[in-house]
């Protein structure tokens, strides 16, 4: 009998079909039930053979893949055993955009179509065109009219870096003084390593001036009274040094510094750069405002040739009305060493910067565990510019050849190779030696703070001023520019990041990049205006601490009585 299937089909009940054979069907060999192989199908190679017989044990016995993963590891072990790792493969690795000096190959790409290019407009007479609905800002700093009660002491400061370091030493120095009723001694400069300057204050300012500016706020003495010297043996390193923090509030000063002044009647701050907040009342603001812009003064030899080169430069900028543009560029030795970037000098390069950083700073660069990354460096935009970057940044922003540039430097790195392309764009640059006599620099020659602030003084009056790294030179000179300007800079900031893509892109095309370059000085033009934020450098911003805003009714009004 057959077996009855309890699952219909088709709705009726049918006999079940016999067993499935156990192995697949399309497994099966191309053979009859005699071994012989079917009429037309190909005879199987020994190697085919071979497959089909593994592959069907395999199936039949499928429990052998669990040993499938020991046998895959002892094979890979056995094959490892048998590599050698003597030669290890080397990896090819793209610089990262922006990483690497690629400035020679994009001047050379850009210079037919940028000296062919006759579009650009008078860029020095059409820079400024960024309108303010707010008017203009002027200078406000209310002085005092009465006399000064009796002096809780005496302060003595030694101010410490270069020329604007020095000059935020004494601006907060005035503010500290007068914010303690305490009589300033002259602030003394030290003698720094790299700048190498031995210059005093009366050497760099005009010490009398800045006495009588400040006569009504602060009393400023040149030094100590005899009896209170021979209480210290008449040695300044016996007086008492207060060690302060960098960026202390005022309220330090009050609360630690004044006992110690009331009982002592002087005390010493050494050193004294960057000892006090930027963020401070009124009061201590007002006095940093009168210090900075009205009282520092630049010793007469100083201004007066300062004063000469800014007229020479307006005679060479007749063409343009006598307004040139001036340019800070920081492409000296010291600060190639000390930026660790990489340029295109090779071997010679790398060997100058390492015996530059020792002589400057020496084992600073080679401390165990430091590591330089010049690329990420040129990508953070921290790399200064050399002077080939800088005239393509000009020329992309629409000044040409026919432009008055004054260089304010020092002594450029490699001066001869990095100097030509930018000579070659802006063929009427000039800098202070190009300007003055020999006779005319020897009282300044040898001493790099004296020449800072001649260069200070040609920037100064200049209609543009472009900044290309990072210092107290440019910020200072940022707020100075404000202060004198109705409160815009007149100032090119330029985005570095932004620049080293750019110059890391020989295959750029001029129209490209001169829009990219125009853009980047809108920007600049629509920041010449800024208020000063609470951690914000009073020095850089004077609005509104030093400045009061005049709308443009008053401004009118004012313009026509005059």
């Amino acid at each position: 009998m057959h077996a009855y299937n309890r699952l219909p089909s088709s709705g009726q009940n049918s006999p079940s079909p016999p067993a499935s054979p156990r192995r697949s069907p399309r497994l099966r060999h191309g053979r009859s039930k005699s071994g012989k192989f079917t009429p037309g199908q190909p005879p199987r190679t020994l190697a085919q053979r071979f497959a089909w017989l593994l592959l069907s044990v395999l199936l039949r016995r499928q429990g052998i893949f669990l040993f499938a993963p020991l046998l895959y590891v002892s094979g890979m072990l056995f094959y490892m055993g048998t590599v050698s790792f003597d030669v290890v493969p080397i990896i090819k690795h793209r610089p990262a955009p922006g990483s690497v000096y690629r400035g020679p190959q994009v001047y050379s790409k850009l210079q037919h179509e940028m000296d062919s290019d006759n579009s650009s407009a008078d860029a020095i007479s059409t820079i400024w065109k960024h309108s303010y609905k707010g008017g203009e800002w002027r200078p406000c700093i209310n002085k005092s009219s009465g006399g000064l009660p009796e002096s809780n002491g005496y302060i003595y400061i030694e101010a410490n870096g270069g020329l604007n370091q020095q000059r935020t030493s004494i601006c907060n120095a005035v503010a500290v003084a007068g914010y303690l009723n305490a009589t300033l001694v002259i602030p003394y400069f030290h003698f720094h390593s790299i700048w190498r300057d031995p210059s005093k204050f009366s050497d760099i300012y005009d010490e009398d001036y800045f006495v009588s500016a400040l006569e009504n706020d602060v009393r400023v003495v040149n030094k100590i009274p005899e009896y209170l010297m021979e209480r210290f043996d008449y040695n300044l390193s016996n007086v008492y040094n207060f060690r302060i923090k960098a960026w202390s509030p005022i309220q330090y000063y009050r609360d630690s510094v004044l006992p110690r002044l009331l009982e002592e009647k002087v005390i010493r701050i050494s050193p004294f750069a960057n000892r006090l907040s930027f963020d401070a009342p009124p009061a201590v603001q007002r006095l940093r405002c009168l210090a900075n812009y009205e009282s520092l003064r630049f010793s007469n030899p100083i201004l007066t040739l300062g004063e000469t080169l800014v007229a020479r430069m307006k005679e060479h900028s007749a063409n343009n009305s006598g307004k040139y543009v001036s340019v800070h560029l920081r492409f000296e030795e010291d600060m190639v060493a000390f930026s660790c970037c990489v340029y295109d000098g090779g071997e010679q390069e790398k060997e100058d910067m390492k015996a530059a950083r020792e002589r400057g700073w020496k084992g600073k660069f080679t401390k165990p565990g430091r590591v330089i990354r010049p690329g990420a460096i040129r990508i953070n935009g921290k790399c200064p510019l050399t002077p080939l970057e800088v005239g393509l940044m000009l020329r992309g922003m629409g000044f040409d050849k026919s432009t008055s540039i004054y260089l304010a430097s020092g002594k450029i790195y490699n001066s001869e190779r990095y100097m030509a392309p930018l000579l070659e764009m802006f063929p009427l640059l000039q800098t202070k030696e190009m300007l003055a006599s020999a006779e005319e620099l020897a009282p300044f020659k040898n001493y790099s703070s004296r020449m800072a602030a001649i260069d200070y003084t040609v920037c100064l009056h200049s209609e543009v001023f472009v900044t290309t790294q990072g210092g107290n030179f440019p910020q200072f000179l940022l707020g100075h520019r404000r202060y004198l300007y109705g409160g815009h800079s007149k100032t090119i900031k330029p985005d570095k990041r932004k620049l080293a893509l750019l110059f890391d892109n020989p295959s750029i095309g001029w129209r490209s990049f001169k829009r990219q370059m125009l853009s980047m000085r809108a920007h600049s033009d629509s920041k010449g205006i800024e208020l000063k934020r609470p951690n914000d450098s009073i020095y850089s911003f004077p609005c509104p601490d030093c400045m009061r805003r005049i709308n443009k009714t008053e401004n009118s009004r004012s313009s026509s009585v005059t």
